[in-house]
């Protein structure tokens, strides 16, 4: 096999394909996620995010269809292949880890955070025709099966997919935030959200890294791409450019971040423009 003359052409045209899904009508949760690991494992190739989606496909096809039960009986069924025969669960430890954020090694390793082993359990049953989707309780994600606003069961991914009652689910947002569970926490996730928060656990993961701030800094760009996302992170983009040595484009975003923000924030614009005169004076 040659090398690629040109090594960054694959990552461009997986980042174009990356903006492209975010801007679908109905965007792929799935590619999505597979996309993104692919920044931090450049091997994620197409034969291997064809193998994932192929993974998912099979663990689907090894539920029982239309189980008699409504959701209770979903909620059982997936646990019972995911958590107990697959084995998929996480562990405090887990949450050390970068693969705990990739869905390939999710697949792989059967363990994760709560938000990829949700997406595991929310695209197996999907496929399988279950009525499931994803809850993005603050600090802790989970899943429900049934109608978000009317009948429905709670399970928690990370604990082998362990049925919620109200009680557990209001523990679980009590302990992540201090505050009571509200009935808009219950709303079912939109997936670009929750492609964003999986990216804000990635800058978390490298923000607490300071060696790592090359998935620092991707994780930023991918969330970057997305139709909707917070203005300062472009703020911190500049911020990260700025201490991986890259001056000169480092000042040029925070000048046009001061730009943005000074007609509702003067003093923060001129501290702003402050940073971005201090990074240009690290080229004399």
């Amino acid at each position: 096999m040659h090398p690629d003359p040109e090594p960054g052409r694959d990552a461009a045209a997986r980042r174009e394909r990356f903006a492209a899904a975010a801007r679908e009508k109905r965007p792929d949760l799935t590619l999505l996620c597979l996309l993104l690991a692919a920044e931090a494992d450049p091997g994620l190739d197409e034969p291997a995010l064809d193998a994932a989606q192929i993974e998912l496909d099979r663990l689907a096809g090894l539920l029982p269809y239309q189980p008699a039960g409504g959701p209770r009986a979903w909620a059982r069924n997936v646990a019972e292949l995911l958590g107990h025969r697959c084995g998929f669960h996480g562990l405090p430890a887990d949450y050390q880890r970068l693969e705990s954020s990739l869905l390939h090694e999710v697949l792989r390793r059967r363990r994760g955070l709560p938000i990829l082993l949700s997406v595991v359990w929310t695209e197996v049953a999907r496929r399988a025709g279950a009525p499931v989707y994803g809850v993005a309780l603050p600090g802790h994600y989970v899943v429900g099966f049934g109608d978000p606003y009317g009948a429905h069961v709670l399970v928690d991914p990370f604990d082998g997919g362990r049925i919620l009652t109200d009680e557990d689910a209001g523990l679980l947002v009590a302990g992540a935030t201090g505050e009571p569970l509200t009935p808009q926490m219950l709303a079912p996730a939109d997936p670009l959200e929750t492609v964003l928060r999986v990216l804000n656990n990635i800058r978390a993961w490298a923000a607490a890294r300071p060696e790592r701030s090359d998935v620092r800094l991707w994780a930023i760009e991918l969330s970057l791409l997305l139709p909707s996302h917070p203005a300062r992170l472009r703020h911190e983009h500049a911020k990260v450019l700025v201490e991986r040595g890259d001056f000169v484009r480092g000042a040029a975003e925070l000048e046009e971040y001061a730009t943005v923000v000074e007609a509702v924030d003067p003093a923060a614009a001129e501290t702003v423009r402050r940073q971005a005169a201090a990074a240009r004076a690290m080229l004399n």
